[in-house]
């Protein structure tokens, strides 16, 4: 099978549908992806049904458990080489994506890729616990999204000072994170979120099994947090 029968085959039964200009786009974020890791390392899974089950699939699934409003501000913190941001970007054009990482090689190759993907971006290169400090981008985001693989407290941390009130933050996880997610309920409530709803599923194509953690900011995060990386590591929430 080519990428696109991939990738037809891994979201026939997600809420959305992807045209002509959409499927041609993540063809080009494949080529370039494949192009890019051989020069820095941007992810483990190269084959075509890889790619699109456990790269494009699992960015798009949050649309089947998500509404996101008509240009909506979102903000990929850990961003990596695109996933979930840039899928997000590609599905839903409407959107104002921030990419944020701390890897300036990472970037480079996300310029690049917009850049023949016809699609803008802001590039924020620093880490989440400064940003999240910022004036300009603290609390003013819609959504926020991650699929780093920090353990939900302290994900939380980093993540939930940029929403807004009555914003989301989700974090994709693996399929079995019941306990990490009991574990973060304090967390989560100190930093002005509250748990909705636990998303779990089997990504297609014996993906694997997956979760989406969504919480909704209920009150405003406290001035005091982010701490600093060396605090949130060393005393988590």
């Amino acid at each position: 099978m080519e990428l696109r029968d991939h990738i037809i085959s891994a979201v026939k039964d997600y809420s959305l549908t992807l045209g002509e200009t959409q499927l041609e786009q993540l063809e080009k974020y494949y080529e370039l992806l494949g192009d890019w890791n051989k020069k820095i390392n941007l992810t483990a899974i190269t084959d075509p049904e890889g790619v699109a089950v456990k790269h494009f699939a699992d960015s798009l699934s949050l649309l089947n458990y998500t509404e996101l409003k008509q240009g909506a501000r979102v903000i990929d913190i850990g961003t990596g080489a695109g996933f979930p941001g840039v899928v997000l970007k590609i599905a839903r054009p409407d959107i104002e994506l921030c990419l944020l990482d701390s890897l300036k090689k990472r970037f480079l190759f996300l310029d690049d890729l917009l850049s023949n993907l016809g699609l803008d971006a802001e590039f924020i290169q620093g880490r989440a616990e400064e940003y999240g400090q910022d004036e300009a981008y603290r609390e003013s985001f819609d959504l926020a999204v991650s699929r780093a693989v920090a353990r939900l407290n302290t994900l939380s941390e980093y993540c939930l000072p940029f929403v807004r009130l009555s914003g989301r933050f989700v974090a994709f996880k693996g399929g079995d994170c019941v306990a990490e997610v009991q574990g973060a309920k304090h967390a989560l409530s100190v930093l002005g979120g509250r748990l909705e709803k636990l998303c779990e599923f089997e990504l297609p194509c014996e993906g694997g099994a997956r979760t989406l953690v969504i919480t909704e900011k209920v009150a405003p995060t406290p001035d005091k947090y982010p701490r600093s990386n060396g605090k949130i590591k060393s005393k988590p929430l």
